[in-house]
C-alpha cells in the first residue's frame, strides 16, 4: 500500500509538471514551440518582438528573407555593363601607384572586406575607419560608416582622390582608362559606344555591386521550413535576437539593418581614434558619435568588428551590448569648447543582463546569417597597350 501511494503520488506530481510546462507562457526556454512557429517565412505569426519606444511601429519590418535587387533607372542593369563594372572593380589602375584597387580593401574571399582593423591604403598607410563590407550593399540606403554617399554611384568615386586609398584624381583616372584601348570594346558594348567618361566608370562599379549579394544562409533555410536545421542553441539565439537581446531594434529587416544611425558608445571621445561618425557630414550635434546599422549578413565573416576595428570577436561586441554600451567620458578631456561635443549613447542601448548561456545562444544564431566563401573568376582584364603577352 505504501508502495502504491508513492506511485500515485509521483504520477500527480508529473501530471502537474506537463500541464504546468504547457500552459506557462511561451518563453525562449521552450525549444519545440520556438523550432516550429520559427521555421516558417510568416513573421506575423512568429512571437511578437520586444520593440523600443523609439522604434517606429508604422514602418518596422522584421527580419527574413533579402528582396530581390533593384536598379535605379539612372542606372539600369546590363550584363555588358555588370562585367565592365567587375573588371574596373579588380583593376589596381584607378589608383596613382596602380597597386590599389577596390577588391583590395574588399576581397570577395573574405566576405568582401579584407579581415583587417583598419584597411592599408597608398603607401601602406592605414586607413581611419574598418572596411565595410560590399556584399548586400545593394539594400543599404547610404553609404560608408557615416553616410557620406548617397548611393553606389556616389560612393564609388570617394576612395579614388582619398590620400589614404587610392591617392589619384577622378580626372587622371579618367585619362588613365581612357588611354587602354583594350578597353573601349567593353564600354562600347556596355553603353552604345567607346566613350569614356567618370559617370560611366560609376555607373558600370555601381552595377557590378549591385549583383554582389548572400546566397540563402542557414537562417533562410531555416525559416524556409527547414525546422531541423538549427540547433537548440540556434533556435533559442534567433528568440534572444527578437527579444531580450534587442538586437532587433536596429537590426530588422531581410538586410538586417534599419539603414540608420545610432550612437552605440564607440565615439571614443577624447582618445586618439575619436570619430564623431555622421556629424562630420551633417553637423548636427545630434549626429555626434552615430554610425550607420551594419547589416549583420556574414557578420561572422566580417570581423574585426565596430567602426574602428577593435572588437577582435563576436563575443567582444556582444558582451559590450550585454553591459549597455558603457561609453566613460574622461573629465579632463572637457573644456575648451568641448563640453557641447560629448556624444550621447543612444537611449535604445541598456544593460540587457544576458548569462552566458544566452550569449552563446545569440552568438550561435549570428553565426548562422553567414554563407560560404565566394571566389570570383575574372574574364582577361583589358591591357595596356604596350603590354605583352
Amino acid at each position: 500500500m505504501k508502495l502504491q501511494r508513492t506511485f500515485h503520488i509521483a504520477a500527480i506530481a508529473l501530471l502537474v509538471s506537463i500541464t504546468s510546462c504547457k500552459n506557462k507562457d511561451t518563453g525562449y526556454s521552450e525549444i519545440s514551440y520556438l523550432r516550429g512557429i520559427y521555421a516558417q517565412p510568416d513573421a506575423s505569426k512568429w512571437p511578437a518582438p520586444q520593440l523600443d519606444s523609439l522604434v517606429d511601429k508604422n514602418t518596422f519590418e522584421d527580419i527574413g528573407f533579402l528582396k530581390p535587387v533593384t536598379f535605379p533607372e539612372s542606372n539600369p542593369y546590363s550584363q555588358a555593363k555588370k562585367e565592365l563594372g567587375k573588371m574596373l572593380f579588380f583593376d589596381a589602375r584607378l589608383s596613382a601607384t596602380g597597386q590599389i584597387a577596390c577588391a583590395s580593401c574588399h576581397n570577395p574571399e573574405l566576405a568582401w572586406t579584407d579581415n583587417s582593423t583598419r584597411s592599408f591604403g597608398h603607401n601602406r598607410q592605414t586607413s581611419k575607419r574598418n572596411a565595410m563590407p560590399i556584399i548586400n550593399s545593394a539594400y543599404a540606403h547610404s553609404l560608408f560608416w557615416d553616410g557620406r554617399a548617397s548611393s553606389l554611384e556616389d560612393q564609388a568615386r570617394f576612395p579614388i582622390p582619398d590620400p589614404l586609398e587610392m591617392n589619384s584624381s577622378l580626372d587622371i583616372t579618367v585619362e588613365n582608362i581612357n588611354a587602354i584601348l583594350a578597353y573601349k570594346p567593353f564600354f562600347e558594348k556596355a553603353y552604345g559606344d567607346a566613350n569614356i567618361d567618370l559617370e560611366r566608370i560609376l555607373k558600370a562599379i555601381a552595377t557590378y555591386e549591385r549583383t554582389i549579394t548572400s546566397s540563402k544562409s542557414k537562417f533562410d533555410r531555416f525559416i524556409g521550413g527547414d525546422k531541423n536545421l538549427f540547433t537548440d542553441s540556434e533556435v533559442r539565439g534567433m528568440h534572444l535576437f527578437r527579444t531580450k537581446a534587442q538586437c532587433i531594434n536596429c537590426h530588422n529587416t531581410g538586410y538586417f539593418s534599419d539603414n540608420q544611425f545610432h550612437n552605440d558608445g564607440q565615439a571614443l571621445f577624447g582618445t586618439k581614434d575619436e570619430d564623431f561618425g555622421r556629424y562630420y557630414v551633417t553637423g548636427n550635434k545630434g549626429d555626434l558619435g552615430k554610425f550607420r546599422t551594419p547589416s549583420l549578413r556574414e557578420t561572422s565573416k566580417t570581423g574585426p568588428w565596430m567602426h574602428h576595428g577593435h572588437f577582435p570577436s563576436l563575443l567582444d561586441v556582444v558582451e559590450f551590448y550585454n553591459l549597455g554600451n558603457p561609453a566613460p567620458i574622461q573629465k579632463k578631456y572637457l573644456g575648451v569648447g568641448r563640453d557641447s561635443l560629448v556624444p550621447t549613447t543612444s537611449p535604445m542601448l541598456n544593460v540587457l543582463n544576458l548569462d552566458k548561456q544566452e550569449v552563446q545562444d545569440l552568438i550561435a544564431f549570428l553565426e548562422t546569417l553567414s554563407t560560404n566563401t565566394q571566389r570570383v573568376n575574372l574574364i582577361k582584364m583589358p591591357k595596356d597597350n604596350n603590354a605583352v603577352d
